[in-house]
């Protein structure tokens, strides 16, 4: 992958200048001729609008190539790539992500794979964008990092033809971070083409990727009051006693996606029929290694994660293959709207290398799945309106359902409201059934019941103020507890909430701008209604942001600087488990309501954009009481440098 990597920046750049300099000599060719009236012509003709330069989802939505520096840039400039509220980062750049925001969760109705804290930069097929440019495109992120590496995303694409687009990237990150065994190392290498015939009859997006997820596990700082307690011996982070030395977990990815159609009626017209087809094939691995078993919690031997059947080599694996076909027909009238009816089949392993046989249980070695599904779709979009509503049912023994019904109403381009209903009968994640580990507690086989979720959302975007509203109420709910009777060891185990949790989520934003500043708002209000503590979220989640715009040196520099402030009310945060990758509830520790400030001066000069930021410059005067889990303190002050370059030929 690396090579790849070096492969494309060798190239590109070549490609580029090899372009800038032909062109150069046809222009001195023309101009020795007296032709520069005839080339100012060519090139004003040849000059490509914005809305050439296409970046198109799997659901048809279209967006266009941005350069500007906006607030909104500076909150999307980092490592996802995209605005994080309502996430809450790990100390170190590449490790997983705390949820604030309940409603961030996506559900499917079909089983997926599980180890969900590993995905949060794991690209699904639905999040590739596929792209159709005038000229070639070329895209280069960077931003520093906490230790020893950085974090960089590449990007290239370009038309062979106004019909075929093709387009590559690989994002990589490498970062030690600042506490002992926390490396990460990560790598989405993503290659796109798009197609379609000169009759426009046929189209094609197809996409592979490839993604890699290495993360050094240290299981969390051992003795909480070494920390708080503001000992400067301990401002070495590397100091600070954790309960995993040599541990790692890793995620990798495979995926061949190809999303198709093709119009029976050789000319488009009042009435048309399509046949579709789409196809995913993706292969998962998840391996957790623990050279050493026992932990050191001052002069006391703890077993973190409980008994094991080995004393030591630690290495469970985890595979997982699943192809999913989906084939239909699309009636399509310009008046009424489009009619869609498809079949499709689903079918995954989920798999080990053995059977394991116990006294009270006998754990497979596999867990299969064949399911498929009937389902239709209307989609209307006339004058101010679009609409799309989806009911699907499996066909098959298992019993899932899919009910999306989706509304919006532009009144002009100040006023957009949407609305959401989805009524989901979802199969569970299949790390819920079935799990094997070294770890003895860690080994289960279970059936659990389907997860009924209802979800309602309104949405309102004015001149005013963009507010959002979410109810939802979940049944059965599946979810990871701590079932160790001792505060320093983690037993994970899977388990199903019989009772029902409603959750309903509020969030607003607003910008009032005086001159050149500005003060950018967003709130989020959360309150759940369960019988027990399942379901954990803080009341209040804020982001403040108070900035100055302007240009400089004859506006050939745009500047872009201000304080921002975010916020969460204390609760029962999540905890995080390697073994599993997935988060867990407790009831031990609150964290929150502590302020975490961060300074940023940014500049964009013709289509660059650079950033620099102090990160949390209040973390040294406003106390050691800022974590992302329970015993995971969140990250230190300090200053970080990025920037975004765009070419365009």
């Amino acid at each position: 992958m690396r090579i790849l990597f070096f492969l494309y920046f060798l190239i590109v750049p070549t490609v580029l200048f090899s372009q800038i300099r032909s062109a150069e000599n046809t222009n001195k060719i023309k101009s020795l001729r007296g032709d520069s009236e005839s080339i100012k012509e060519q090139k004003a003709k040849e000059q490509a609008s914005i809305d050439q330069y296409r970046f198109i989802t799997l659901e048809r939505d279209t967006t266009y190539i941005d350069t500007s520096l906006t607030i909104q840039k500076e909150y999307s400039h980092n490592y996802l790539r995209k605005d994080n509220f309502g996430l809450l980062a790990f100390p170190n750049e590449g490790q997983t992500y705390n949820t604030l925001q309940y409603s961030l969760t996506k559900f499917s109705p079909y089983p997926e794979f599980g180890f969900k804290a590993k995905h949060f930069n794991f690209l699904e097929a639905n999040q590739i964008r596929y792209s159709s440019v005038a000229t070639p495109v070329t895209e280069l992120y960077f931003k520093s990092v906490m230790e020893k590496g950085q974090s960089l995303d590449a990007f290239f694409t370009l038309n062979i033809t106004p019909r075929l687009n093709f387009s590559i990237a690989y994002k990589g990150l490498r970062s030690s971070g600042k506490y002992i065994n926390q490396l990460a190392s990560t790598g989405n290498f993503r290659f796109t083409t798009s197609y379609n015939t000169s009759n426009e009859r046929y189209f094609a997006n197809a996409h592979y990727t490839y993604q890699d997820i290495l993360n050094e596990e240290n299981g969390g700082i051992t003795t909480i009051s070494d920390f708080e307690n503001e000992d400067p011996k301990y401002d070495n982070r590397q100091r600070l006693e954790v309960y995993l030395t040599d541990a790692k977990s890793f995620l990798k990815g495979k995926r061949i996606f190809l999303d198709h159609f093709f119009r029976i009626n050789t000319t488009k017209g009042a009435n048309n029929l399509y046949v579709a087809h789409q196809f995913n094939y993706e292969n998962k691995f998840f391996e957790y290694n623990q050279v050493t078993v026992p932990s050191t919690v001052g002069a006391t031997t703890v077993f973190r994660f409980g008994d094991s059947y080995v004393t030591s080599g630690i290495n469970d694996q985890t595979r997982y293959n699943k192809m999913y076909n989906k084939a239909g027909l699309t009636y399509e009238n310009m008046t009424l709207g489009k009619f869609h009816f498809f079949v499709d089949d689903f079918r995954s392993n989920y798999y080990y290398n053995q059977i394991l046989i116990r006294d009270d249980k006998t754990i497979p070695a596999s867990l299969s799945r064949n399911i498929n599904s009937a389902g239709g779709q209307y989609e209307y979009q006339k004058n101010n309106w679009k609409g799309n509503f989806l009911y699907s049912r499996s066909i098959t023994n298992q019993s899932l359902s899919n009910l999306d019904a989706n509304l919006q109403y532009d009144l002009n381009e100040d006023y957009q409201f949407s609305f959401k209903y989805q009524n989901l009968n979802k199969l569970p994640n299949d790390n819920y059934n079935l799990y094997q580990s070294s770890y003895i507690g860690y080994n289960w086989y279970n059936d659990f019941r389907n997860e009924k979720i209802n979800t309602i959302v309104a949405n309102a975007s004015t001149p005013w103020i963009e507010a959002s509203v979410q109810l939802m109420t979940l049944r059965d709910h599946l979810y990871f507890e701590n079932t160790a009777i001792y505060n320093e060891e983690q037993v994970i185990t899977p388990n199903q909430y019989g009772k029902t949790i409603n959750y309903v989520s509020v969030k607003v934003a607003k910008e009032f701008k005086f001159g050149n500043f500005a003060l950018n708002n967003t709130l989020l209000y959360q309150k759940t209604d369960q019988m027990d503590a399942i379901l954990n979220v803080p009341e209040i989640v804020t982001r403040n942001t108070i900035y100055y715009t302007n240009y400089m040196f004859k506006k050939a520099l745009f500047l872009q600087t201000g304080v921002t402030l975010n916020y969460f009310t204390k609760y029962m945060a999540n905890d995080y488990n390697p073994v599993i990758g997935e988060f867990f509830i407790q009831n031990k520790k609150e964290i929150g309501n502590y302020p975490n400030l961060d300074f940023f001066i940014n500049a964009k000069i013709q289509r660059t954009r650079i950033y620099l930021k102090a990160e949390h410059f209040n973390s040294s005067f406003s106390g050691n009481n800022f974590y992302s889990a329970p015993n995971m303190p969140y990250r230190d002050f300090m200053i970080r440098f990025g920037l975004i370059w765009n070419f365009f030929n």
